[in-house]
């Protein structure tokens, strides 16, 4: 083996951890050719679970598929800490991730809700780790910066940081899905169970949301559950608009915040 080759594959084992993907211009930036990556998945020193996408095989293992070495996890950890995409995990699956998941349902393909203020690379829905991205843009809810309101989770044995919506952020961005992708009922036992949200780091996003709608409902269950910290929750800066809202035909019109809710809400409507 040449001299280049062994120096460039020393530095794909030292710049590429085993899982991690990247894409054809990432390599093509650290001199890597078309012809050159080419060669490398012939050798089976890089594998390639789609086209333009490349990622080490597993030491000892055969060749991998895709399902032995694509975690959700993997990808995600790729985008933020190799690729350097703008993408956080938020919605049900940062509260899930951290530690609401017993009041999520089930039922269905695994969803990871991602986050980002720009496109996500094409490749990332031809992936197929072991859930199914849906990728939401972040400016049509919030308008501040991407990473307002989110926090670090380390994961993997090599506690790599990946980057999520704070509980505070995460159940905002849940009731944005209500109730096209999310029921009333589902949101209704997340914010019960939200005992310690941050009354500050809350009238900050609240007043960065640009959904009357989230931050109605968000009030609304807030109240509905009498969280103590709503008393200490500054309003100021929170704009309900005007007018109402009819979030679901047939239902009932609370009168504090004026949008209509199921009628049956307390028996899982």
């Amino acid at each position: 083996m040449g001299t280049q080759i062994q120096s460039k594959l020393n530095w794909i084992q030292h710049n590429i951890a085993e899982g991690l993907v990247v894409d054809a211009k990432w390599l093509e930036r650290h001199g890597f050719s078309s012809g050159l990556r080419s060669k490398y998945v012939r050798h089976k020193w890089l594998d390639q679970p789609v086209r333009g996408v490349y990622c080490r095989p597993r030491a000892g293992l055969p060749t991998s598929t895709e399902e032995e070495v694509l975690r959700w996890q993997n990808v995600v950890v790729s985008l933020q800490n190799v690729l350097g995409y703008p993408v956080i995990v938020g919605g049900g699956t940062a509260l899930e991730q951290q530690g609401f998941g017993h009041y999520l349902a089930s039922a269905g393909p695994r969803e990871v809700h991602l986050y980002s203020d720009k496109c996500l690379p094409g490749w990332v829905l031809k992936l197929k780790p072991d859930a199914r991205f849906v990728c939401h843009n972040t400016k049509r809810l919030f308008a501040g910066a991407i990473r307002g309101g989110a926090i670090q989770q380390p994961w993997g044995h090599r506690a790599w940081p990946i980057v999520m919506s704070a509980p505070e952020r995460a159940i905002l961005e849940l009731l944005d899905e209500v109730p096209r992708r999310e029921t009333f009922h589902q949101a209704d036992v997340l914010m019960e169970g939200l005992r310690n949200l941050s009354p500050r780091r809350l009238a900050a996003l609240l007043a960065d949301c640009r959904s009357v709608k989230v931050k109605r409902l968000f009030l609304y269950f807030a109240a509905r559950h009498n969280h103590a910290w709503l008393k200490k929750l500054d309003r100021g800066g929170i704009d309900l608009g005007q007018g109402k809202r009819m979030l679901v035909r047939g239902g009932k019109l609370d009168p504090t915040y004026n949008i209509t809710v199921p009628g049956n809400l307390d028996a899982g409507g």
